[in-house]
């Protein structure tokens, strides 16, 4: 249980050679799930994007090839997936189309009312004071600009709640948790989409 634990407990911030693990894991096995809630935007237009929790970076490439004429900045608090991140999406960074930023989502190093869209891919379960951090998504989005985020837990399945149990730091939310907090930060429509046999949650949320 012991190594087990400590492979789990790098999905919040990956470090050191089981981060690499992880981030690995991630790019592979979050896949479907990214793209399963990335259906839910497709009559969206997005010139400027910012994805919060970038991870080990498949996202991003994923971001960058659904909208070709957007620009993406990714952010991440963890060094090692901001390094994973900038390698897996070098030529996109050499064609000045992507930036890739160590930062914390309390505290975002990117302008106000700027960007079209948001996404967070199973990274809102370990962002501390959520509200806080909702409102700083909302402080940079343009009006109009939508949030996204994506789930591999509703906050109700077992699977979910016993990672929960186990990774140090995790919470997993319900829809209607994210949404009351959603709204407290000023969002002023809220969308759930949840998966037909699996406990998938996606939230578009809209400024």
């Amino acid at each position: 249980m012991g190594l087990f634990k400590r492979f789990l407990g790098q999905t919040r911030k990956p470090e050191g050679f089981f981060g690499k693990l992880m981030l690995n894991a991630m790019n592979q096995g979050h896949a479907a799930l990214s793209d399963w809630g990335l259906s839910h935007i497709k009559g969206l237009s997005p010139l400027v994007i910012a994805e919060l929790g970038c991870g080990g970076g498949r996202n991003v490439r994923e971001l960058l090839r659904r909208y070709p004429m957007a620009k993406l900045y990714a952010v991440d608090y963890s060094a090692l997936a901001v390094c994973r991140t900038r390698a897996y999406n070098k030529p996109a960074i050499v064609r000045g189309r992507c930036r890739v930023l160590k930062a914390s989502v309390q505290s975002l190093p990117l302008a106000a009312s700027r960007f079209d869209l948001a996404t967070a891919f199973e990274t809102v379960y370990f962002w501390p004071d959520l509200a806080e951090c909702f409102a700083e998504v909302y402080r940079i989005l343009k009006c109009g600009g939508s949030f996204l985020i994506c789930n591999e837990s509703d906050g109700t399945d077992a699977e979910g709640l016993r990672y929960e149990r186990i990774i140090d730091g995790m919470h997993c939310y319900t829809a209607e948790e994210l949404e009351t907090l959603l709204r407290t930060a000023g969002f002023s429509e809220v969308r759930i989409f949840r998966h037909e046999t699996k406990p998938w949650l996606t939230v578009l949320a809209r400024k």
